[in-house]
């Protein structure tokens, strides 16, 4: 079985971006009391937005199982209050939940949480108790940056976020750590602020003790780490400088990197760099690059032909990141395999 560990519902349909409209247009008016309301799409408008994208792809590329979380830029947790964003969560988890119903053997569940700049956590841990508990979901997205560009809260290894990961210990759930879209100009939303945002989640991890008050909790960095990989040097070297453990033993038994890197030279990096049991493969199909390289006549993002075209990964090796290490990142994952 080959997993892809990193996929949105960016093919939704247009129903759920009519609701969050109308939520935000209603959003501040003076005397508007936010409230759940419908969104109404039917199965056969879901499988009709599947058959044709993510489904199709998953045949002609030979993946199997897509581990599957609401649409990433559209999470928008700067854009609203701690109730608004509740209520689009909610609804955003549900349409997953709806997926993951219809295509039990394609598709998996991780759920987006309610964030809000400012406001503390307790919101976002109800919704992700109902997400695994009541849907089988496996695990969650977390935004380092729910401000959208200006870091407005603690790091991720400050005790403000320790309720949340409390938490993922309990129901045995890691959290990708995943932005949504830019409100800064200076950063453009996935070539700019994703891999800023995936490097700078990894320089916190790097800089405090997390994992001594949390030993078992998991991170997924994605996009290849954005420029850890391609640094790797640099970071050994500054946590050499400030007496801190090696990054083996620091950070790697709880941190992991995906592959959606979207040319070959990229992925042999990643994988000369950092260890096999550390990599899971992902491909974020239907995301930021949706093109055609001309260089090789292949979709970018297609990141399976990548990896199948270097030879000098051992089997055992290829086996962890297609699959294993799934396994080993989402221990709810893995029970489920082995019930199925």
């Amino acid at each position: 079985m080959i997993i892809d560990c990193h996929g949105h519902y960016t093919t939704a349909p247009k129903a759920l971006e009519d609701y969050r409209k109308r939520q935000l247009e209603e959003f501040g008016t003076p005397g508007h009391a936010p409230a759940k309301g419908e969104v109404a799409i039917s199965d056969d408008q879901i499988r009709a937005s599947l058959e044709s994208a993510q489904l199709r792809m998953q045949r002609e590329r030979g993946t199997d199982l897509t581990i599957f979380s609401p649409r990433a830029s559209a999470m928008g947790h700067h854009l609203a209050d701690a109730t608004t964003n509740r209520f689009w969560s909610e609804h955003c988890n549900e349409l997953i939940q709806r997926v993951c119903g219809l295509y039990p053997d394609n598709f998996v569940g991780v759920c987006q949480l309610p964030q809000t700049p400012g406001v503390r956590l307790a919101n976002c841990i109800a919704e992700l108790e109902r997400c695994v508990n009541e849907f089988g979901f496996i695990g969650c997205n977390l935004n380092p940056d729910p401000s959208g560009g200006y870091w407005t809260d603690p790091p991720l290894t400050d005790r403000w976020w320790y309720p949340l990961y409390e938490k993922m210990v309990e129901l045995e759930v890691p959290a990708m750590i995943h932005v949504s879209g830019s409100c800064n100009p200076n950063f453009h939303a996935t070539g700019a602020h994703y891999i800023n945002a995936d490097t700078t989640a990894f320089m916190q991890l790097l800089t405090a003790d997390l994992f001594s008050d949390f030993p078992t909790l998991k991170f997924v960095i994605p996009h290849g780490g954005g420029a850890v990989p391609y640094h790797w040097g640099r970071y050994r070297g500054l946590a050499q400088d400030m007496g801190r453990p090696p990054l083996g033993e620091l950070l790697l038994d709880n941190v992991f990197f995906d592959t959606c890197v979207y040319h070959r030279p990229g992925i042999e990096l990643l994988l000369k760099v950092i260890p096999a049991d550390n990599i899971l493969f992902a491909s974020e199909m239907v995301g930021a690059v949706r093109g055609i390289d001309p260089e090789s006549g292949h979709p970018y993002d297609d990141t399976k032909r990548y990896i199948d075209s270097i030879d000098w990964l051992a089997p055992a090796e290829r086996e962890k990141i297609f699959r294993g290490n799934v396994e080993r990142v989402y221990p709810r994952f893995a029970r489920r395999a082995r019930l199925a």
